[in-house]
């Protein structure tokens, strides 16, 4: 490494919210950043303030989750209009005083870059930059992510950062690092080809209790609540070989056996991308555990996809259901039908598959949803023998069902993104109280009814 290579510090930031869940969530984008800093001989250190591994923790996180477990959270004050949500609201991720003394401990760097994930998680991230130009006066800090991304007018106004970055930060993050630093070597890569990235640094992490994986980007379905089109607009895919590759690579390294695919589009052209994948892992014999926290398409699902699943060892799946009132879901989505949902679940337990391993999401709180079409959602998912997962819908700007949300919502969704979080029921329907949450859990758990 070069001696006049600058440094960079990235930074996870804290989560505002009412709840939050590590469920296999790690910042991949940030990481892939780390390694291409690192490729191009920055001197890179990662700093991430949701660490459930910090050495000061009392107790170490079980090894039994497969990857998954509580983050550490201090109650803090409700935003401000939000005093009647009966919810404590919460700092996820270490205490402040920690982050403090390993600030202090560092060397200041160069350059400071910050991800930004769910947009109604923009005051975490207004406090954790906060806290860096507190210990790094005058060192530049950029911000870039999925919340800069949908909200970069926002961001530039509250997040305190520098330089707002938006869209994909492959191409951005050297760009943005030479004007800042004066450092410009030559690209070794070329951001449009995935195959061409390096492994996102999954090194830099205290621990690596699981595999993050991306296999490709961008998704070729428009559903009206997601923002997959906005973020991803472009299709890109990986070759299943260095996909498979990467999987052994991490798996020799730290003895890692879980994956999580976080694909928005796993499955579509499974022939030519997803079944080479999962024959590879299969005949390897690695003894893996494969979990789709982002939901599988439905319509992809068949015999063949579902035994090469279960060959390859996936352990949880996740089915993109969203809703069974299929006569008028055209107003969310195009991509499955009530026989295709059927059939692959016959797919899925001929296979193997147990209900337990099956789950499907269920959007609840959409603009001018009945409480008794989600209830009748989870009862006919029960009925397939599958698990019903409540997924709460947060309006995302930019995004077809935005204006409807509006409409629908109580609160100024424009006013503050913290009006979007799903914690909240943004979009609450007539007949809504905070009691009947606990019959929904119920329903969903296969009681009261």
């Amino acid at each position: 490494m070069s001696p006049a290579a600058p440094r960079v510090l990235l930074v996870n930031p804290w989560i505002h919210d009412f709840a939050a869940y590590d469920f296999w969530a790690r910042p991949l984008g940030l990481l892939l950043l780390a390694a291409i800093l690192r490729r191009h001989d920055y001197s890179v250190t990662y700093y991430d303030c949701l660490d459930r591994f910090h050495p000061r923790a009392r107790t170490s996180p079980s090894p039994q989750r497969q990857g998954r477990g509580p983050f550490f959270k201090t109650p803090i004050a409700k935003p401000p209009g939000l005093s009647d949500v009966p919810r404590t609201f919460s700092r996820y991720g270490i205490p402040v005083d920690w982050l403090r003394q390993d600030l202090a401990a560092m060397t200041p760097p160069d350059l400071i870059l910050v991800t930004g994930l769910m947009t109604y998680w923009a005051s975490g991230v207004a406090e954790t930059i906060a806290e860096l130009k507190r210990a790094f006066p005058g060192r530049p800090v950029v911000l870039g992510g999925i919340y800069s991304t949908l909200l970069p007018d926002h961001a530039r106004r509250h997040s305190g950062a520098d330089h707002v970055v938006t869209g994909a930060g492959e191409r951005a993050v050297l760009e943005v690092a030479a004007e800042l630093t004066g450092y410009r070597p030559d690209w070794r890569f070329d951001p449009d080809d995935l195959d061409t990235h390096p492994l996102p640094a999954l090194d830099l992490q205290r621990r690596v209790p699981f595999i993050p994986l991306l296999t490709a980007r961008g998704c070729p379905y428009r559903c009206a609540y997601c923002a997959a089109a906005i973020l991803a607009p472009v299709r890109q895919r990986r070759n299943p070989q260095l996909v498979f590759e990467e999987i052994v690579h991490w798996h020799r390294r730290f003895g890692v056996r879980d994956v999580a695919f976080y694909d928005d589009a796993l499955l579509v052209d499974a022939e030519a991308h997803a079944l080479p994948l999962f024959d590879r892992i299969a005949a390897a014999g690695l003894g893996l555990r494969l979990h789709t926290p982002n939901a599988l398409h439905i319509g992809c699902i068949d015999d063949r996809v579902a035994r090469a699943m279960r060959r390859a060892g996936m352990t949880t799946i996740r089915l993109g259901l969203e809703t069974t009132d299929f006569e008028h879901r055209r107003r969310l989505d195009a991509k499955v039908s009530a026989g295709q949902f059927q059939r692959a679940v016959d797919c899925l337990q001929r296979a193997g598959f147990t209900s337990d391993q099956i789950g499907a999401y269920l959007l609840v709180g959409l603009p001018d949803q009945p409480l008794e079409a989600v209830e009748a959602a989870i009862a006919a998912v029960r009925a397939a023998g599958v698990t019903p997962i409540p997924a709460h819908y947060s309006p995302i700007a930019g995004t077809p069902l935005w204006p409807a949300a509006k409409r629908a919502s109580r609160y100024d969704l424009e006013a503050d993104p913290v009006f979007a979080n799903n914690a909240i029921w943004p979009c609450r329907p007539e007949g809504f109280s905070w009691s009947w949450l606990s019959r929904l859990k119920a329903l969903c758990a296969g009681a009261g009814h």
